[in-house]
């Protein structure tokens, strides 16, 4: 009775509703938009455990994993904690003395004897330098 009293999110006699196609851009957005922050949440814990050694990391991906197809929220509540501790890498140091050894029996007395002639050694005043190099000793083999 009168069409230019009514207000303007009511549909005009076209059939094309303003408010409803607002909305359903917004409802669109908005699902998407806590989607988003839905993944970024879940991958949190690895995100965190992503700098830490490779075993922890894989640890913390296989538990998300679990807890987004099992949808038991206790497998992500045990990766977020998991990496939140830091595991002392144990592998490092003993990798260390182990390179250390190897070097140590790979060193022979003819390379200690040529790195102390190829240097050139300080001389005192009543030191004369030595003219020959002594007998080179022989390498000892061990059979233990």
């Amino acid at each position: 009775m009168a069409p230019h009293h009514l207000p303007f999110y009511l549909a005009p006699g076209s059939g094309v509703d303003p408010l409803m196609v607002v909305m359903g851009i917004f409802l669109i957005g908005t699902v998407l938009w806590v989607g988003t922050l839905y993944w970024k949440l879940h991958s949190l814990p690895e995100r965190m455990a992503h700098k830490s050694q490779k075993l922890q990391f894989e640890f913390v991906a296989v538990l998300g994993l679990i807890s987004l197809f099992t949808h038991m929220h206790i497998f992500w509540i045990a990766g977020l904690l998991l990496a939140m501790i830091d595991i002392p890498d144990f592998g490092g140091p003993l990798r260390s003395i182990a390179d250390s050894v190897e070097k140590i029996a790979d060193a022979t007395p003819e390379d200690s004897d040529a790195a102390t002639q190829a240097s050139p050694r300080p001389t005192g005043g009543d030191t004369p330098p030595p003219d020959k190099p002594g007998p080179a000793k022989e390498k000892e083999h061990s059979h233990v």
